[in-house]
């Protein structure tokens, strides 16, 4: 009888220890499993993965790589502190209001280093209302790192079918977005950027190096300084085989960035290259904000340019049309709209209902030039020896400075305007001259006064 209570008791004992082995046992299983149970899910967040305050990579990145079509990153009450993430295919990533996710200090080391950078990927959603993503333009433009301009924000190579909205981005190193190519696909394709800001990024708030059937809507693109172009919006290819075809920026606002609120710049493309298809809608150009005085400019020193800038389309370049549509640009440090070293043979541009108000509002120390609303301006005659190729239809320029209105400057000498067609309507309050020089072939630009 005492035998079986000395039993009974060594059991008693034993089994609380065989119940924690199996109870630990299943944990790490559990664990080690994460990401295998994730595949079996269609939704996941990412703090499943854990969360460490210093440097939440491992868990982001985990989390990304699960295999999950949706992953969530939740609002934790602190940043999630990160080094470059990569995304993959097949992926919808959600941050939810409130999350930020900052680059972690002393990281980011290389000249490339982006925020989230995808390659050669496809079928990628990401949401962010209420969310943002900041990186350490600071940090970035100090001795301690090596100079560079590509540390961007989102970034995204060759990818195909991506969908973008309601992120805050800003601080980046490089452009708060860019879409651009790989040395796989030469563009990315089938792109939607919507309800996104870009603010205080290092060179642009968006580039566009290479894209085909892009949509950018109710963005604002802003506070861009750093290093050139300094836009709002650049959409410059890299190379003659890169592309622009049907972009449209629809309902966006390009605010008091250094450059060019608006930027096309196509040097790179030929005649061989694809036909260029950009459109602009219902967009806004201005530095500050409206309602601020002159002397609020000049107190700021702001020194932004062009309200709407195309150039660098040469004798030899791409075909194809850049329009902008009921597109207006107040405010603007130099030029309301400006073109730049644009051939008649190559590449049109069109204005339609678009308004350029109050231009050459900032103080610009030793950047020169003609001080005129509406410039043609041919710097490069080795490149355009036809400048033109322009059509204005029911526009407006709102100009009340000294001097003229709209202006043709040949740096060299000895090239006259090629087809610049179309109205404008000149709101002024005083006699200005109209200088397009000795207009050539199919110049009929009529510039009327609103009050004769």
């Amino acid at each position: 009888m005492r035998h079986r209570k000395v039993v009974f008791t060594l059991l008693a004992l034993l089994l609380p220890a065989i119940a924690f082995t199996v109870s630990a046992g299943g944990a790490e299983k559990s664990s080690s499993d994460a990401a295998d149970g994730a595949k079996q899910r269609d939704v996941v967040v990412a703090s499943e993965w854990g969360f460490d305050a210093q440097d939440a990579t491992e868990h982001l990145q985990a989390a990304i790589d699960s295999g999950a079509r949706k992953v969530i990153v939740p609002y934790m009450g602190r940043p999630w502190i990160v080094r470059p993430i990569q995304l993959r295919s097949n992926l919808e990533l959600e941050f939810q209001p409130g999350v930020l996710v900052l680059a972690k200090a002393g990281e980011f080391k290389g000249r490339g280093d982006s925020l989230f950078r995808a390659a050669d990927q496809s079928n990628i959603k990401i949401r962010g209302y209420g969310a943002t993503l900041r990186m350490r333009k600071k940090d970035y433009q100090s001795d301690a790192y090596e100079k560079a301009e590509w540390r961007m924000g989102l970034r995204f190579m060759g990818c195909h079918k991506v969908d973008v909205a309601g992120l805050t981005i800003e601080s980046s190193g490089g452009d708060g977005i860019y879409v651009g190519s790989s040395g796989k696909n030469r563009w990315c394709e089938d792109v939607v950027i919507r309800d996104c800001i870009c603010h205080d990024n290092h060179r642009q708030g968006i580039s566009v190096i290479s894209a085909q059937n892009l949509l950018i809507e109710n963005c604002r693109f802003s506070g861009t300084d750093g290093t050139a172009p300094e836009a709002g919006i650049d959409l410059e290819p890299d190379s003659p085989d890169e592309r622009l075809v049907n972009c449209v920026i629809r309902n966006c606002v390009m605010q008091h960035n250094s450059g060019h609120a608006i930027l096309v710049y196509l040097k790179p493309l030929t005649k061989e290259s694809e036909p260029v298809s950009i459109r602009f809608e219902n967009c806004i150009s201005r530095m500050g904000t409206p309602g601020m005085n002159a002397d609020e400019f000049v107190d700021a020193e702001m020194t932004g340019w062009s309200g709407m800038a195309v150039g660098a389309a040469r004798d030899d370049g791409p075909q194809g049309l850049v329009e902008f549509i009921n597109c207006t640009a107040e405010n603007n440090g130099k030029e309301g709209a400006k073109i730049f070293d644009k051939s008649a043979r190559s590449v049109k541009v069109r204005f339609v209902n678009c308004s350029w108000r109050s231009c050459w509002v900032a103080r610009h120390g030793e950047f020169g030039g003609p001080r005129v609303g509406v410039l043609f301006h041919l710097r490069r005659p080795e490149l355009v020896k036809f400048p033109g190729g322009v059509e204005f239809i029911n526009c407006h320029l709102y100009y009340s400075r000294i001097g003229p209105a709209l202006k043709y400057v040949d740096d060299h000498g000895g090239h006259q305007l090629h087809d610049v067609t179309g109205k404008i309507t000149l709101h002024r309050r005083h006699k200005l001259p109209i200088t397009l020089g000795s207009a050539d072939s199919n110049v009929t630009l009529s510039v009327v006064d609103a009050k004769p």
